[in-house]
């Protein structure tokens, strides 16, 4: 079960070193994607959706076998995957929030620099953009509250 963290571990270090790479070098239309760069991301895309689903399976009967008691503060398998099920609604909606802030936010500063009055217009957009970091935060919070 262990290596299976592990290896979700390595596929999300490898999805942010390809990021980097792209990031330091971009493709464009004179560019092409190098054949190695598509078979590593579809790899990595691969172990990261599949590593969940075989954790899920292959400790279902684990988790379900053992008892979590937390008033002796030992949290066993089941209690840490339940907390970090309760950590990625969080996460993943902070990550679409970063996404979603950074476009919104330099479109509102270029229409603020020409035409001041749309400030407010321009933080309600941004205002929407960052809330779906919120909408995560509040499902973490509920989640949370059914321990």
């Amino acid at each position: 079960m262990y290596w299976l963290v592990a290896l979700m571990a390595l596929s999300v270090l490898g999805i942010v070193a390809i990021g980097i790479y792209l990031e330091l070098s971009p493709m464009g239309r004179d560019r092409p994607l190098p054949v190695w760069l598509k078979s590593s991301l579809g790899g990595n895309l691969l172990v990261f959706l599949a590593a969940p689903v075989a954790m899920v399976l292959l400790g279902l009967q684990d988790v379900l076998a053992q008892e979590t008691v937390i008033v002796d503060r030992e949290v066993s398998i089941g209690m840490g995957l339940a907390l970090i099920g309760a950590a990625l609604p969080t996460a993943l909606a902070t990550v679409g929030a970063a996404i979603a802030v950074g476009p919104v936010g330099s479109a509102a500063l270029a229409v603020i620099a020409e035409k001041p009055e749309a400030f407010g217009r321009s933080l309600v957009y941004l205002g929407l953009a960052e809330g779906i970091a919120i909408y995560g935060l509040v499902v973490s919070i509920l989640i949370l509250g059914k321990f």
